[in-house]
């Protein structure tokens, strides 16, 4: 969760570590730091909570330096504060190190470190990084780098700087993310390409275990064996004002706006109509989809969310059993994976360390691997057999919402693409589905040209303790992420229930005033979820009812109505996802929360 930048050149570093750092915050952090080369001497300024404290620490500090390494940190080992935050140095402060990841077997290190003499001062597992480098120090920091690493058990990003080995920065990877910034005559080393994007567009994405070592003469690439690796530099063709607010209050809401965008641009070239869907980054055969016996869907958070939308949707258009488990839990389960498997792991950001310890035990045991992410170049989406690139662009406020839309995109697609491979449905139900998905951008903008509803309703619910969201099929679905979406940025406690199990148990926490969000926009069971919300209404709950257009009668039992444009009913969660986002953003806005960055959440989880 953390995030790490590095730079050398002519510049001085460290306004350009400091202004990486700010464009890695909504990873999530709780500390700060940096380290630079002061005169061959190594200087660290570091300290707990917002990137502004350390920005005041370093405007005295008028460090004239043009080689460091700096670090947002998210704690794992050790709690927040000052002493915590990275960099790491070893005894006599010779070396500086900034990690991202878990070193898993560092009580092992760390004891076997002291016993040679060597004295920690931090609770992290990373100050054993710089104690090992410099254990095996022999005047060469890379050679040094590369053996400690040969000792070291979890996952890391590292980026490392010593001055008894001045003029060079040397980083590593291994299941962390870190990518290579190339620009004239300097380099830079960051955790995500935002970091580097105001200094260069080109760079390199690193593999695991792939070493670097920049230095004034240029950047050169070693695997672990230290030979030379030859890579392609991966041209950023992204603009950068993307990864500003562009005019909005918040990133949230802004990515809220860019869905219509996002959509079209995810189906762009892939749905077009009358001809066949086209699917790049996806090679499967008639042969190989008429083999799988099972789906299974993979993901975390918001990305399961939308798993629980492509279970069905797979199921009713592929006719391919499905379940769908979350990545933190499917290992421990022995889970039954054969080379009639498919799997689906889905990622934003390509690097949840979850969802990458799940796609790689399926892979062991034979399945094939479809990967959905929005990261080019991430490390799941270079470990599966096909990637689908969802196309929504950088997505920086720690709730998804883009990310979320254009992952429900990706798995219609996909479930369509089987279905017409394997002739499952009638090719003038496919045709009415593509066609229902080239509309869904100019749906969704309809549906943000008219808030003002949705927002009447926040008065209503920010001052609330407790929600609850209800919906039946697809509407439970959907009601799980507009769940998740109001507790992650107001704070609010709120649940998701299946609309049919409130009678097992649910409807005892309904009284008086409170506050349910009823999703009813699945025709076949339309009647029944009416029903479950009369349930509610007699017992004094105030209902907001998400429906489609044309069932005006939803109005005699719930308090307030915001209407979807009509649509297939399969293509709905597109839409009703949208009021959910809408009302968790105003109500955490009238509460006064931290919309873009909540607390005790990060955009990446990259450690188990």
């Amino acid at each position: 969760m953390c995030g790490i930048v590095g730079y050398l050149g002519p510049k001085k570093a460290t306004p350009i570590l400091i202004e990486g750092l700010g464009k890695l915050e909504y990873r999530g952090y709780d500390s700060s730091g940096i380290a630079v080369l002061e005169n061959d001497d190594i200087k660290v300024e570091k300290c707990r909570g917002r990137l502004s404290n350390l920005k005041e620490r370093v405007q005295s500090s008028d460090f004239a330096s043009s080689i460091g390494i700096g670090h947002t940190r998210w704690a794992t080992h050790g709690e927040p504060s000052d002493v915590n935050s990275h960099p790491h140095c070893n005894e006599d402060e010779s070396i500086a190190v900034v990690h991202n990841g878990i070193i898993e077997n560092y009580i092992v290190l760390r004891e076997m470190l002291m016993a040679k003499g060597y004295k920690f001062v931090s609770e992290t597992d990373t100050e054993v990084i710089p104690h090992l480098v410099d254990y095996y120090f022999e005047g060469n920091l890379e050679d040094a780098v590369m053996k400690a690493t040969k000792k070291m058990e979890g996952s890391y990003a590292l980026g490392v700087i010593s001055e008894k080995d001045p003029g060079k920065i040397v980083a590593v990877r291994k299941d962390s993310p870190l990518v290579i910034g190339v620009g004239e005559n300097e380099s830079f080393i960051a955790s995500d390409i935002p970091a580097v994007l105001g200094q260069t567009r080109d760079v390199y994405l690193l593999e695991d275990k792939e070493f670097v070592v920049m230095t004034n003469d240029g950047i050169t690439i070693y695997d672990e064996n230290k030979n030379k690796v030859d890579k392609q530099i991966f041209h950023v063709t992204w603009d950068i004002d993307a990864a500003e607010k562009g005019g909005y209050e918040h990133f949230m809401l802004k990515e809220i706006y860019e869905q219509p965008k996002a959509i079209k641009d995810t189906l762009t070239s892939r749905i077009v109509k009358g001809e066949k869907i086209k699917i790049d980054g996806i090679h499967l055969t008639k042969e190989q989809i008429e083999g799988f016996d099972k789906v299974y869907i993979i993901a975390c958070g918001t990305a399961y969310h939308s798993g629980v939308v492509g279970k069905y949707v797979i199921e009713r258009l592929a006719k391919i059993p499905v379940e769908i488990d979350y990545a933190s839990e499917f290992r421990y389960r022995n889970p039954l994976i054969t080379d009639k498997t498919l799997m689906i792991c889905i990622s934003q950001s390509g690097e949840t360390a979850d969802t990458l310890a799940a796609l790689r035990l399926a892979k062991d045991k034979g399945a094939r691997i479809i990967a959905i992410t929005n990261v080019v170049g991430s490390s799941i989406s270079r470990e599966a057999d096909d990637v689908f690139y969802t196309w929504a662009g950088p997505e920086i406020a720690v709730a998804s919402t883009k990310a979320y839309i254009t992952m429900l995109i990706a798995l219609y697609i996909i479930a369509l693409y089987m279905a017409e491979v394997k002739n499952t449905i009638r090719e003038t139900e496919i045709n009415k589905i593509k066609d229902g998905l080239l509309d869904l951008s100019e749906g969704v903008a309809e549906i943000l040209s008219d808030i003002e509803k949705i927002k009447t309703f926040v008065d209503k619910v920010y001052k609330e303790k407790d929600v609850y969201y209800l919906g039946r099929g697809l509407d439970y679905a959907v009601a799980l992420e507009g769940s998740l979406k109001l507790k992650e940025i107001s704070y609010i406690h709120s649940e998701a229930y299946p609309g049919g199990e409130l009678k097992h148990g649910t409807i005892a926490l309904i009284e008086e005033g409170i506050t349910v969000i009823a999703l009813a926009t699945q025709e076949d069971i339309f009647d029944k979820m009416v029903s479950n919300i009369r349930e509610v209404k007699t017992r004094g709950a105030n209902v907001l009812g998400i429906a489609m257009e044309g069932h005006p009668d939803i109005e005699k039992t719930v308090d307030e109505t915001v209407y979807i444009p009509r649509v297939m009913p399969i293509l709905a969660p597109v839409y009703s996802v949208v009021p959910l986002q809408i009302l968790a953003y105003y109500t955490a806005v009238r509460k006064g929360c931290d919309v873009d960055k909540p607390r005790n959440l990060a955009k990446s989880v990259t450690v188990e």
